[in-house]
């Protein structure tokens, strides 16, 4: 017999993980560095996934690496909070998954899957989406986003009445399918057990002969698992960088955030067009960023500062509050 203590009982939190997906070697940049290394705004674009996660509550992040491992890993070797796995051969995102298994058993109730190259995520769609996902105990929710050119995106695939279907990736879409706007930015919330159990199912079965988690999506609908894409994600958030022109729109768009986030914190920027800062860098209030300025590294700029047109400021620098920095000089007045 049991005999109850009157207690009530506290629900236990659920265990979120990520899966981020840094593999590829990022062919059509035409580089020799790991796409994901690729700096935007002065940091690795990696970096900014990594903490979209953590933003959104994320305690363990996983990482699939295999094109320039070392390198990757190397990146990013201050932080101890990181579980690296190797992906060799490449087949594809599900296989990306796959060979987390032993690294996920156990561990996780629910799991984000994302891909490593797309900086301009927010924490606050990760956080709608997990928030979602729990609340109507999903299998698996995604985000979408919807364009106006969807070329190379996954096509969200809908029944007249609205319901998902599936995702169909653009080398596999038919020129019907390819008139869908609404697209895959590769946000993607599972049940860990549901996607493990799914992947067990999924085959090379598509024009790449790769393994696809959007496969194991359609087979987690197709078992009468519940499944829910929701239109979430701002377009200018999910640009592709598979250039270096795309990964110059990608560095603006950051930019801007960068600035808008220092100004709303009472820092005064004269002229946005002509200024670049890390988005390292810390700067007081009532400071004032004269025009034609760059601020790289992780400068730490006091309260109630001038910094000059023309300034450059470089590495670990320091400003102590109401310091002055001439233009062409460099130095604190």
């Amino acid at each position: 017999m049991t005999v109850g203590t009157g207690e009530k009982t506290t629900p236990t939190a659920p265990r979120i993980g990520a899966v981020i997906l840094a593999a590829g070697k990022g062919t059509r940049l035409k580089t020799e560095l790991p796409k994901v290394l690729h700096e935007v705004c002065g940091r690795p674009m990696l970096a900014y996934v990594i903490d979209a996660c953590r933003a959104a509550g994320v305690k363990e992040c996983v990482v699939v690496v295999g094109y320039q491992k070392d390198l990757v890993i190397r990146a990013f070797a201050d932080d101890r909070d990181l579980t690296w796995v190797e992906q060799n051969p490449q087949l594809g995102t599900g296989h990306a998954v796959m060979v987390c298994r032993e690294h996920l058993a156990g561990r996780f109730d629910h799991l984000f899957v994302l891909a490593g190259d797309g900086p301009l995520i927010r924490a606050e769609t990760l956080r709608t989406l997990i928030e979602r996902h729990l609340a109507e105990q999903a299998a698996v929710t995604l985000a979408t986003a919807v364009l106006d050119d969807p070329t190379g995106y996954g096509r969200i695939w809908r029944d007249p009445e609205g319901r998902l279907l599936g995702i169909v990736e653009h080398g596999d879409a038919t020129p019907e399918q390819k008139q869908i706007r609404e697209v895959n930015p590769s946000y993607y919330c599972f049940k860990q057990p549901e996607l493990l159990a799914a992947l067990d199912q999924v085959r090379p079965n598509n024009v790449k002969n790769e393994y696809y988690i959007t496969d194991a999506i359609s087979i987690l609908l197709s078992g009468g698992h519940k499944v829910q894409a929701l239109t979430s994600v701002p377009p200018q958030d999910i640009f592709s960088i598979n250039s270096r022109q795309e990964l110059a729109m990608v560095n603006a768009v950051m930019r801007d955030r960068i600035l808008d986030r220092l100004m709303s914190s009472g820092v005064t920027i004269v002229d946005p067009r002509t200024t670049w800062i890390d988005d390292r860098a810390t700067i007081g209030q009532d400071t004032v960023i004269h025009p034609n300025v760059v601020i790289s590294g992780p400068a730490v700029i006091g309260r109630g500062c001038r910094i000059g047109p023309f300034v450059n400021l470089t590495g670990a620098a320091r400003v102590p509050d109401h310091g002055v920095i001439s233009p062409f000089g460099g130095g604190v007045a």
